[in-house]
Formats: C-alpha cells, sequence, structure tokens
C-alpha cells in the first residue's frame, strides 16, 4: 500500500505478514483443504521476450549512472508495477486459508563466487508497490553488497547454521515445531524477516549462468506463491508481417505458480500485464496508483 492509505487494523485470524481474505467466493476456502501442499497446487507457465526494446532502455538507464543494471532488475520492476495493479498475485495460503501479504519481499539466492564448490546463500529484499527500476535497482545492490563484501554469515546462513548443530532427531522435531508454528503464524517476525521462504516470490537469473530457464519447484514449507527463472539472451529469426526476417535476441522465462491464490484468468491477465512492461519498460518510469487487495 502507498503511504496515503491507512492502515487495517489487525483482525481476528490474521497474520503478522498477511490478513486473512474473508470475501473470497466459496472454492478459495475449499481448494486448500484439497490441494494441502504448494507442490499439489503447481501450475507451470513459459513465454518467450523479444528483448529488443527492453536493451535500449536498460542502456539508456546505464548511461544515466545506474551501472550494473540489467534484465534481473527489469524483470523485479514489471512484476512490482503488477502486483500494484493485479494485488491478487500476492497473496499466499497459511494453515490451508489464503491471505493477501502485507508488503511485497522478493527472494533471490546468490553465489558468493562462481568458484566451484563455494556455495550460496539468499537474500531478501523489501519493495514498495510504488518503487520505480532505479529503486529496486539501489535496494538489491544494497543486499548483494552486504554478502559479496562480507564474509560473515548472513542471518539465514546463522540460523541454517545453528540448526545443522542439531542431532537429528532434535533437528527433525525443530523442522516439525516450525512446520506446525508456520501453519499457525506463530513465526516470530524477527524469522519471518530473514527467511527466504516467506516472500512474494522467489526469482532466480539462469542467464548469468549462461543456460536457458527451468521450472523451478515451490516450497511446501513458508508462503512462497510463485517462482520465476529467465536464461541467457539468444538469437532467433523473427518474421516480419511483409514476409521479410531479420535476427533478434530473446529471453525465455517459466513461472511455476501456486493456484490455490487465484484463478488462471487472473493469473493470464497480470502475465500479460508484465509482459507488456517488459516490451514496453518506458511505462515503468511513469507513477501507479497501487489497488488494494479485497477484504
Amino acid at each position: 500500500m502507498d503511504n496515503t492509505t491507512p492502515k487495517r487494523k489487525k483482525r481476528w485470524g490474521d497474520r503478522s505478514d498477511g490478513r486473512l481474505l474473508r470475501s473470497l467466493e466459496p472454492f478459495y476456502t475449499f481448494i486448500p483443504f484439497i490441494m494441502k501442499e504448494r507442490s499439489d497446487a503447481s501450475n507451470f507457465f513459459a513465454d518467450s521476450l523479444d528483448i529488443s526494446a527492453a536493451d535500449a532502455y536498460l542502456r539508456q538507464k546505464r548511461e544515466e549512472g545506474l551501472k550494473g543494471i540489467g534484465m534481473l532488475h527489469l524483470f523485479l520492476a514489471a512484476y512490482v508495477r503488477c502486483v500494484a495493479q493485479y494485488p491478487g498475485i500476492n497473496r499466499f495460503v497459511a494453515g490451508q486459508r489464503v491471505y493477501a501479504r502485507n508488503d511485497i519481499a522478493i527472494s533471490m539466492a546468490v553465489k558468493r563466487s562462481f568458484s566451484l564448490g563455494k556455495g550460496e546463500t539468499t537474500i531478501k529484499v523489501i519493495l514498495e508497490p510504488t518503487d520505480k527500476i532505479e529503486d529496486i535497482f539501489r535496494k538489491m545492490n544494497v543486499e548483494v553488497s552486504k554478502i559479496k563484501d562480507s564474509p560473515e554469515a548472513n542471518g539465514v546462513d546463522k540460523v541454517v547454521g545453528i540448526f545443522k548443530k542439531f542431532p537429528r532427531p532434535i533437528f527433525r522435531f525443530a523442522v516439525k515445531l516450525l512446520y506446525w508454528m508456520d501453519y499457525h503464524g506463530l513465526i516470530p517476525k524477527a524469522l519471518l524477516h530473514i527467511s527466504p521462504f516467506h516472500a512474494s516470490f522467489f526469482i532466480t537469473d539462469l542467464g548469468s549462468l549462461g543456460i536457458p530457464p527451468i521450472y523451478h519447484h515451490l516450497y511446501n514449507f513458508g508462503t512462497v506463491p510463485v517462482f520465476l527463472a529467465f536464461g541467457a539472451k539468444h538469437k532467433q529469426i523473427y518474421t516480419k508481417p511483409d514476409g521479410t526476417t531479420e535476427i533478434r535476441r530473446y529471453i525465455d522465462y517459466k513461472i511455476v505458480t501456486d493456484e490455490r491464490i487465484c484463478d488462471g484468468h487472473y493469473y493470464a491477465t497480470a502475465f500479460k500485464h508484465i509482459k507488456h512492461y517488459l516490451r514496453n519498460p518506458h511505462l515503468l518510469d511513469e507513477p501507479v496508483t497501487p489497488v488494494e487487495d479485497v477484504d
């Protein structure tokens, strides 16, 4: 929500990271009991993007001083803009109920080094529905720099480091306890703040590895309802309306969704708008008035 929108009072059934949606059709109350896990409710979507306009837009942004801005930031900006207009894709299912998320949280895996054997960690960035690509670029850079510039473990690594010291029976019990707490909305805010499994969506840039995108699974633990992966740039022949051809550059991307949060028509409309912004990135520089999700 923007700063001019008054915050809703927390009601019975709400969580610290989302408010319970009470006006949804009965189907949304019923379906989480049929498809109990996120893996049960996964749908798969693939598309390809002509990046002619995107490349020109990003070159302009680099000339304006945003060195290092790339397709990752463009995908994020397009997704955030879509959430601002179609907040239904920012819902999540927890405890077999559907919630509207209180913020826009992005999770991403980051390699500490591209050397084989070097581990990776995750970052989590909180964005606003009114953020433009410049805001997203700077917020992402802050979090990535924390990982690249510091040899110390971040919050996620520290928590995992504590868990790995437990004997396996205690480890299993601790994980089951986390599942139970998450089901009932009892995980502490401090842990939710760093957990990459509690976010609006997870994104991975496989283009940086030089490979095509994959269909990445959704995690049953946590609340992430969407996983987006995009791959390396590639060339292919484009046929113009007059029958002539030319070589253009494309990026393929794949999305896995939790179908319990909204229907197929809503998802399709949202995805078409994301692609519209990717094809016409200059629209992302225009101001937006965020839409609030239903009650």
